[in-house]
């Protein structure tokens, strides 16, 4: 089954909110994973079935990394706020290399997002 991890600087969790909302239908058919505040929110306000780390700041994010080093994540969503990104929030640059070492799509905004999702649905 396809695996998606799904992250959000705070400013960006409604866009995710957003996100999840239109493309229900085709992360019902993922298994989805989050860090846990996004996945908090996404769970309370979608009703979506997913795996919830930590949240960014305690390590949650470089748990995903860590899947995508083991093949365990097919693609990651991670909307994030480039201008006011606040200090607690997960930095995506080592994620970002992780990624690329290991050949997994990680989209930053919504356009890429709905690309991933798309191309994902589509295997």
């Amino acid at each position: 089954m396809t695996r998606v991890a799904l992250i959000a600087h705070d400013d960006e969790k409604p866009e995710m909110i957003d996100l999840v909302t239109d493309y229900r239908e085709t992360l019902e058919s993922f298994d989805l994973l989050a860090t846990g505040t996004t996945g908090g929110r996404i769970v309370e306000e979608t009703d979506l079935e997913l795996e919830r780390k930590q949240s960014g700041p305690l390590g949650g994010d470089m748990t995903i990394g860590a899947e995508v080093v083991e093949g365990r994540v097919d693609g990651i969503v991670f909307l994030r706020d480039p201008l006011t990104a606040q200090p607690h929030e997960p930095d995506i640059s080592a994620l970002l290399r992780i990624c690329d070492v290991h050949d997994t799509p990680l989209a930053t905004t919504r356009t890429a997002a709905e690309y991933v999702l798309e191309g994902l649905a589509r295997e």
